[in-house]
């Protein structure tokens, strides 16, 4: 299946495992890149980076989880985020979110818009 001109195919839902997450750069043109969180079988999809100075949340590829799974964390501030809606529960954003990019699952793929990360 090809995604609509104003969507991308981001993934498949299957490279995104379950309890986890999956960094993604920023497309071609784009000043970030986004991540994916697959929880009790829904996708969420943020922009990567912190609400408190936009840096990237991740420390290493893929790491955008707190070790028990339960919450997004910032590797930088500690801030941390709830999975569901990504507002900050913790930290020196408190009370903001993440950036959350539309996403449709079609046939198992992970659809966002075409202009997310640009």
């Amino acid at each position: 299946m090809t995604p609509p001109e104003e969507e991308r195919l981001l993934c498949r839902v299957e490279d995104i495992p379950e309890g986890g997450a999956k960094g993604f750069p920023a497309p071609p043109g784009g000043f970030v890149g986004l991540f994916a969180v697959r929880k009790d079988g829904h996708v969420r999809v943020y922009v990567n980076a912190c609400p408190h100075v936009g840096l990237p949340l991740e420390p290493l590829p893929d790491r955008f989880l707190d070790p028990r799974k339960q919450v997004i964390l910032c590797a930088v501030h500690g801030a941390r985020f709830r999975i569901e809606d990504g507002l900050c529960l913790s930290g020196p954003c408190i009370g903001e979110a993440l950036e959350a990019v539309p996403v449709r699952i079609v046939a198992g793929q992970v659809l966002v818009p075409a202009a997310a990360g640009l």
